[in-house]
């Protein structure tokens, strides 16, 4: 196996190739910490050299905008981004709380600081979330890989998350077809793969760096137009919020979704409620007092109910509605209960209710947080 770029059988999967790129770089020490290199992105040697030298590439000077995954081996490219005052954006972690964190070093940061600000930890310290509503328009994406071939086609790690936060950038607006797509590797890295191992959903790149040159792959295969929703699990989507809002926006604009078939069951539409926590206040009496089991009332137990504390004296219901509205949470039904100082918003399934908690997190009137949580009993 030579250190250029490697020819691998047709007949390998993904995770072969993989294996084989993590056991290469192992056996040859072509990586620094964190060792082994095995289920990672590999920090491959001189990584963070060549990603400092992006300052000079052409493509890189143009963008205004950066998406950069939080890898090791990208922390270079991080800080090449901050160092040339472009805007920042790092996915968050597992996109277990959002999809962007942008940025933002201190006033009058040193290049120590900014240095900071582009390790895993400086991206903890010094961001702040980037909302779905914001008007962000990325012009170049840079991703982390375990092996791409010359013609643009990139394997990860194995979990998806760049696949994935490509197409949730889709549908929020923040790409376009111009924007350019780079990843950064070891020349081991660069290996032949054969075009049967893509799927629909997988991200192609449009350059590749490494230590010793640029390689403009001038791949046609279309990127993800999308979430691909029938791909998407109930798993998944209870484990990543933000897929929820993005759902909820879809159903909003009439748009059929189906998720993806849950292990045997029948494919699960996203009307399938999911199990509930128990909460601390009390319920709309409107809730309790339902109890004939006709139609109706076996229609009203798939709806989810959402409880809004919190509501300062001389709010109305109208500022409610709005503020629902500009977050694309409207209900399905409101139920005012101003003298309580709450209200309970009803909405078609626990899906969509979920959807809409995310959204209306860190809500405020007249500058008083609202508390935005589960009804208590979705009975």
């Amino acid at each position: 196996m030579e250190t250029g770029e490697q020819v691998v059988s047709s007949s390998v999967s993904k995770a072969d190739i993989r294996q084989n790129v993590w056991d290469f770089m192992e056996a040859n020490n072509l990586a620094d910490f964190p060792r082994p290199v095995h289920h990672r992105i590999p920090n491959f040697k001189g990584s963070f050299k060549m990603g400092c030298s992006i300052e000079a590439w052409g493509v890189f000077d143009k963008a205004r905008e950066v998406k950069v995954d939080p890898d090791k081996p990208l922390e270079g490219i991080r800080l090449a981004a901050l160092q040339a005052r472009k805007t920042l954006l790092v996915p968050t972690p597992r996109l277990r709380t959002g999809l962007f964190n942008r940025i933002v070093p201190p006033p009058g940061a040193t290049k120590e600081m900014l240095r900071k600000c582009a390790t895993s930890q400086g991206v903890r310290d010094y961001s702040v979330p980037v909302g779905l509503d914001a008007k962000v328009q990325v012009d170049l994406v840079v991703v982390g890989s375990v092996a791409v071939s010359e013609r643009g086609w990139r394997i990860g790690k194995g979990e998806g998350y760049a696949d994935m936060e490509y197409a949730m950038m889709v549908s929020m607006g923040a790409v376009k077809e111009d924007t350019v797509v780079v990843t950064a590797v070891h020349d081991c890295q660069v290996v032949d793969i054969p075009e049967a191992l893509l799927a629909d959903h997988d991200l192609t790149v449009d350059y590749i760096l490494t230590p010793t040159r640029t390689i403009k792959t001038g791949c046609k295969r279309p990127k993800p137009q999308g979430i691909l929703w029938h791909k998407i699990s109930p798993e998944t989507l209870a484990k990543i919020p933000v897929l929820k809002n993005l759902l909820y926006r879809e159903k909003q604009e009439g748009k059929e979704v189906t998720l993806k078939e849950e292990k045997s069951r029948s494919p699960t539409r996203v009307q399938a409620a999911k199990p509930e926590r128990a909460r601390p206040q009390g319920e709309p009496q409107q809730m309790l007092e339902r109890s004939s089991p006709d139609k109706a009332d076996q229609k009203r137990s798939s709806c989810a109910t959402v409880y809004v504390g919190n509501i300062s004296h001389g709010i109305r219901v109208s500022e409610l509605k709005e503020a629902l509205r500009e977050r694309h949470a409207s209900p399905m039904r409101l139920t005012w209960q101003g003298g309580r100082h709450q209200a309970f918003l009803t909405y078609n399934d626990q899906c969509t209710a979920d959807a809409a908690i995310e959204a209306l997190q860190g809500l405020s009137l007249k500058g008083h947080p609202l508390r935005v949580e589960p009804a208590r009993n979705q009975s």
